[in-house]
């Protein structure tokens, strides 16, 4: 990684002005503590430190380089900063580490990072020839090559079905099965000449190819969808009374399970027909945001990493023993 490398330059962040102002109400008390469980660059952490003067940051992230330049960039705010290296699904672990019982705000901002996506090496883009690796932490785990010659051809299929809404994911891992048979696929490019064979002309014109394939395959090597499963419930949990939550995801599959996650925690608990709601019925959420949010179009225009992202958004109005 080249360290002269300004973070800011990297990386824009997704609706940062609208996650500021959702999350800085929560963070209006001397010491109230603001979560960032992506950090990634620390474009988003930046912006809610500068806005609440008195905040401090718990900054996590699985990725040691972008851990390093978040740090960079994150120097200027001394203590109140605090960096874990950590998957998001060790919320409560890294918390209890720190020993914080509650947080005030707590954001979410799923997906590839900009420093993952242009950095060839990292094999995420299938844009560029490069080892097929896409782990977000190369420290460990398996990576995008085992997953592409050692999944049986059910696995892939169910997989590009599942993780990437491919309609081509028959015609897709049986080709890939093929094809490995004579050599092991080792890198992006090699995977691109294969899914661009296995695509009917016909097809061609809709877009690349590998996309979704490319997508599948990095949410499999991170464990994405489920370590988003066990971190958003630890988060909730920890988001004291009046706290905030906000999450931009980037995959129609992440985004139908943060919506009814927060569904349940923003209904009554109340049995159908009772005549009157007891306080224990109530929900312990609110949405402040309706239905999902979307990037301002002029945003969209200039930063097309904003086009899919689907912003949600609670606020914690009390808890079960309130």
């Amino acid at each position: 990684m080249d360290d002269s490398r300004d973070p800011a330059a990297l990386h824009t962040p997704v609706m940062l002005r609208r996650c500021v102002e959702l999350l800085a109400p929560a963070l209006d008390r001397e010491g109230a503590v603001y979560v960032d469980a992506t950090l990634g660059m620390g474009g988003h952490a930046e912006a809610v430190l500068t806005a609440c003067p008195t905040a401090r940051l718990v900054g996590i992230d699985r990725d040691t380089d972008a851990l390093e330049l978040a740090g960079r960039r994150l120097a200027r705010f001394g203590d109140r900063v605090t960096l874990v290296h950590a998957v998001y699904d060790r919320f409560a672990e890294s918390l209890d580490e720190l020993g914080l019982r509650e947080v005030d705000a707590v954001l979410f901002d799923l997906g590839v990072s900009s420093l993952q996506l242009d950095e060839p090496e990292r094999g995420f883009s299938y844009a560029r020839d490069a080892p097929l690796d896409m782990r977000m932490d190369r420290t460990r785990g398996v990576t995008a090559e085992d997953v592409v010659n050692d999944y049986d051809e059910t696995a892939l299929r169910e997989l590009f079905y599942r993780c990437g809404d491919e309609k081509l994911a028959p015609r897709y891992a049986s080709r890939i099965v093929r094809e490995r048979a004579d050599e092991r696929i080792t890198t992006t490019g090699r995977l691109v000449e294969i899914l661009q064979a296995a695509t009917p002309a016909a097809k061609r014109d809709a877009g690349h190819p590998a996309k979704r394939v490319f997508q599948a395959l990095r949410v499999e090597v991170n464990g994405e969808l489920a370590a988003l499963e066990r971190a958003l419930p630890q988060a909730l949990d920890r988001v004291r009374v009046d706290g905030r939550i906000v999450v931009e995801s980037y995959q129609s599959l992440e985004d139908r399970f943060v919506k009814r996650l927060f569904a349940e925690a923003s209904t009554s608990t109340a049995p159908r027909g009772l005549p009157v709601e007891l306080p224990e019925h109530r929900p312990q959420f609110e949405l402040l945001v309706r239905g999902a949010e979307r990037p301002p179009l002029d945003e969209s225009e200039t930063n097309p990493r904003a086009l899919p992202v689907r912003l949600r958004a609670a606020r914690r109005i009390r808890r079960n023993d309130a």
